[in-house]
């Protein structure tokens, strides 16, 4: 949707819900802990064989996020589920012995609700990660990890997915019992400071005139990624598709030929440096590319993530109002979607 340039906000809803993030994060682990320590021993007694994960958009893409640190911390197989086997197919899946972890800002998706109450059904653990404890979904599972990042007006999701992936890691260290990684958390709040206070990665220049772009990243640069090109379809309207910078070469590298615009999304981490070099490939077959890195150095690589979406968000925010549209009000979107 675009509007008259004097009505764009000088700072929008959008970067003022970003910019809280960090204190809201802050608080969020403070509060949640006796509630994560308690989940946690429930969740050895059931002893989970799998993970499966539910959402959308998102709240799907912090499942990939999700997806990667589970597997890589703590060796269970995750999977994303796919609600409409329940709501169009009317058919069950059996989760016995499979820990469900249900995303979702608003708790209300029709489709969203009717997988939590069929995976309750088919003997899974369920756990919401959820902003609005009175929602309807709060009923339904075994527990809920208050997302505490109070109401979020901007369509576009910030604080709400920043406190998502920090709900993720606090789950996880304290199920583990990381403590490198439990200690890291306290670290979040700063970081994110950090990356609001840093020059801008993404400029309006680096997508002026660009109608389709991709974003590259591996492992948890990847899941980020997916959340990256949400926000560029949702903000600036531009057509944009994440692909992990391996998988990337097996066929859609042919699109480079004709000076693609790359977004390259480097977390400094175990991927780093096979991602350098697919990178570095396309780099050397002409991609047109910006980078995006996690800012400050020293970083938990576990953390390192959230530091490249805050300074993104700000960015993209930027970029919108340059381009005339309005980020807290993308033309046909509104904040909770129900689908079926």
């Amino acid at each position: 949707m675009s509007f008259k340039q004097d009505s764009i906000p000088q700072h929008s809803l959008m970067y003022i819900e970003a910019c809280e993030a960090g204190e809201r994060i802050k608080e969020q682990l403070v509060k949640n802990r006796p509630r994560i320590e308690s989940i946690v021993e429930q969740v050895r007694t059931y002893k989970p064989r799998a993970v499966m994960t539910v959402g959308r958009g998102s709240s799907d893409h912090a499942g990939v996020f999700a997806k990667y640190l589970i597997e890589i911390e703590l060796g269970l197989p995750t999977f994303a589920a796919a609600p409409s086997i329940a709501t169009v197919y009317n058919k069950s899946v059996n989760l016995q012995g499979v820990l469900v972890i249900i995303i979702s800002q608003s708790g209300r998706s029709p489709d969203i609700l009717e997988q939590a109450r069929r995976a309750k059904a088919n003997g899974a653990f369920c756990i919401a990660l959820l902003n609005d404890e009175l929602a309807p979904l709060a009923d339904i599972v075994n527990c809920v990890v208050p997302l505490c990042v109070g109401e979020e007006k901007s369509v576009a999701a910030t604080k709400s997915y920043l406190s998502t992936l920090s709900a993720i890691l606090q789950l996880v260290a304290y199920w583990q019992n990381d403590k490198e990684l439990i200690k890291a958390l306290n670290t979040i709040p700063q970081a994110l400071l950090k990356a609001v206070q840093a020059p801008s990665q993404l400029r309006y220049e680096d997508l002026d005139q660009i109608k389709n772009l991709v974003v590259l990243g591996r492992g948890f640069g990847y899941a980020i990624s997916k959340e990256i090109a949400l926000k560029l379809k949702e903000v600036c309207a531009i057509h944009a598709e994440a692909f992990s910078s391996s998988e990337f070469l097996h066929g859609p590298v042919t699109l480079v030929e004709g000076k693609l615009k790359i977004l390259n999304v480097l977390v400094e981490d175990e991927s780093v440096k096979v991602h350098q070099q697919q990178i570095d490939e396309m780099k050397h077959r002409g991609a047109d590319l910006v980078h995006l890195h996690q800012v400050t150095i020293n970083l938990h690589p576990r953390i390192a993530p959230l530091a490249i979406m805050q300074r993104f968000y700000l960015d993209i925010e930027s970029i919108a109002i340059a381009r005339g549209l309005n980020p807290d009000q993308p033309d046909g979107l509104k904040k909770v979607t129900e689908t079926l």
